[in-house]
């Protein structure tokens, strides 16, 4: 809708309006700073709301205002109405039928294609990499013990051997703890 384009606060806008849902109405001024007041008639208003009624727009400039439109209380019914739209507090005014109705249900599609022809990705496996875990820890302990044994034998220094006893206290106390588990 335009606002003083040819002439100050003169309305121009179309005399019917098709809405499906909710929608915008463009405030287009084209002259100096004014005040537009929106009204939904009664049947119009029973199933739609301005988010105001009256609306600033600055000189050349664009506004839009939102028509929310509850479509759920149509029940599939369309309805007509009227909205009036005022400018210089009301020494301009306009009518405008609208004709609203339930936007059409928005279809889903499925989208088919040779992918579908592979089969799905395998999960990966759940099973162990060893066969036996338990007997891998015992050979691990087993080995832990030997290699602190020889460095034992082969250093002769008194941090080695704590070392080396510190190691072997470990494995022994885990060994326990796997046994008994």
């Amino acid at each position: 809708m335009h606002i003083s384009r040819e002439k100050r606060h003169v309305i121009e806008v179309a005399p019917s309006f098709d809405a499906t849902g909710s929608f915008d109405i463009r405030l287009i001024n084209h002259g100096t700073s004014l005040h537009v007041h929106l009204h939904l008639d009664d049947s119009l208003s029973e199933v739609a709301a301005v988010d105001a009624g009256n609306h600033y727009v600055e000189s050349e400039s664009e506004r839009r205002v939102r028509v929310t439109v509850d479509t759920d209380s149509l029940d599939g019914e369309e309805l007509l109405g009227k909205l009036k739209i005022a400018s210089a507090y009301g020494a301009e005014t306009r009518w405008v039928d609208i004709d609203v109705s339930e936007p059409e249900p928005e279809r889903e599609t499925v989208i088919v294609d040779e992918s579908l022809a592979r089969p799905p990705p395998t999960e990966p496996s759940t099973e162990p990499v060893v066969a036996n875990p338990v007997a891998l820890v015992l050979g691990l302990a087993l080995v832990a013990l030997l290699v602190a044994g020889l460095v034992v034998l082969l250093v002769d220094d008194p941090f080695v051997v704590t070392g080396s006893l510190v190691v072997v206290g470990g494995v022994l106390v885990a060994l326990v703890f796997l046994l008994r588990g």
